[in-house]
């Protein structure tokens, strides 16, 4: 199966890291005991700024019920913007989908998104849907993970993934705590689609997209609070341990070298890394644990400066920059893996066409 496209959209509001910065240091002026410690956390993460569902103002009176109502709205447009423009990059129609993936973990929706395209977009009544909620920063490798396995029981098929992630909406104002200081600087609001086609379509040959070799998960047991979600009244509050970096560090190596070995492969046989911006820590303990090359992953440090984490949006915008800004070399090999909730990690080998 290929990728025959893979498309980005983000909100029109764009602000840079000082503005930001000065509105949550006016915000929480008068609760933080060291508002100097909210500048030090947001210049760590090395994010120059970040596109938001809502203008700035807008945010001051936003409740859970209004910050989802904006995740339906904005989400269901940008969703639709990425979608109809990865189908028009493969050179497809909204009817030729059989199977469409949706994944977010910022906000909450019955009928989820992916059923709302199918009229905004005129998707077929037999579309199969497949909605995700759960899985954060790992969803936009995981969901094109889960696109090959549909693929290989339709090999004729054309199966698309859409992540959508407003991470802004999710800000709780009254929490004072280091993890939502930091997330408070460190994600940003986007959506990605990817367009993947089964072996025998007729497009199959032609995509300008890699090839997906194959994929693999790994769970790691009792880890259920490294990174998620505790969700009460007042909506979604971060859980964001200081172990991600170390839990890269840890499994990375060892996971790549073991999914590698399955075809004969090693390190050394990867020219290109589509990694998951998850902010500087987590960008350093790949690069330490993978011993790459100090430019192997300059795209996803660039992607953290323009835009934050985009959460699962985030590895699928690195992957469209590879594609245009960077298209590796035909019949390389490149590995795309992002890590996220539970705690997992989802890893993908490539073959560049």
């Amino acid at each position: 199966m290929n990728i025959a496209a893979v498309s980005t959209a983000r909100p029109t509001h764009y602000y840079d890291q000082d503005q930001l910065l000065a509105a949550f240091e006016a915000m929480w002026a008068m609760q933080h005991h060291n508002p100097r410690r909210v500048a030090q956390l947001h210049k760590a993460v090395r994010v120059g700024g970040r596109h938001l569902a809502l203008p700035m103002e807008a945010y001051d009176d936003l409740d859970f019920t209004a910050a989802n109502r904006a995740f339906i709205d904005v989400g269901t447009d940008l969703a639709a913007q990425a979608v109809s423009k990865a189908l028009a990059d493969a050179g497809l129609e909204p009817t030729d989908v059989d199977a469409l993936y949706f994944a977010s973990v910022t906000g909450i929706s019955a009928p989820s998104i992916d059923a709302l395209l199918v009229n905004r977009l005129g998707l077929r009544n037999d579309v199969k849907r497949v909605p995700i909620f759960g899985l954060g920063c790992v969803a936009g490798a995981a969901g094109t993970a889960r696109l090959a396995d549909y693929l290989k029981g339709h090999t004729d098929g054309v199966a698309v993934l859409v992540c959508v992630e407003l991470c802004s909406l999710t800000l709780q104002r009254k929490d004072l705590s280091i993890p939502n200081l930091i997330a408070s600087g460190l994600f940003g609001d986007g959506a990605a689609a990817v367009v993947a086609v089964g072996a025998d379509h007729a497009s199959a040959q032609a995509t300008s997209g890699p090839r997906i070799v194959d994929t693999e998960s790994r769970f790691y047991p009792d880890t259920e609070r490294v990174m998620g979600w505790d969700i009460g009244t007042t909506g979604f509050s971060i859980v964001l341990s200081a172990d991600v970096p170390r839990m890269v560090e840890e499994h990375a190596r060892a996971d790549v070298d073991g999914f590698l070995a399955k075809h004969g492969l090693t390190r050394d046989d990867i020219h290109t890394w589509v990694c998951h911006t998850g902010g500087p820590k987590v960008l350093q303990a790949f690069e330490t644990s993978l011993e790459l090359e100090d430019n192997a992953l300059e795209l996803s440090w660039k992607s953290l400066e323009n835009v934050g984490n985009l959460s699962s949006a985030s590895v699928l915008h690195v992957l469209a920059d590879t594609l245009s800004e960077r298209r590796p070399p035909p019949g390389t090999y490149g590995v795309m893996m992002a890590m996220g909730p539970g705690f997992c990690a989802e890893m993908l080998l490539l073959e560049w066409s």
